[in-house]
């Protein structure tokens, strides 16, 4: 028995050839690629560096202490 291909060959090639000739970065190559490898780093980051600086100022200026 054997199961009929996920993808027909041709389609497969074709696929093939068009991402082996981008000139684009391999990390970058598919459609959704650049949101998971760039933009939700970014955002981390973007975040977390505010969230820091904040902090930075609330101790600073003694915003939020317990008493």
């Amino acid at each position: 028995m054997t199961e009929a291909p996920f993808v027909p060959r041709e389609k497969l090639f074709k696929q093939q050839q068009y991402f082996q000739n981008l000139t684009k970065h391999t990390y970058l190559k598919g459609r959704y690629d650049v949101i998971t490898s760039v933009a939700i780093p970014l955002a981390l980051a973007g975040t977390s560096l505010f969230m820091i600086g904040r902090g930075v100022y609330n101790m600073s200026h003694g915003i939020g202490k317990k008493e």
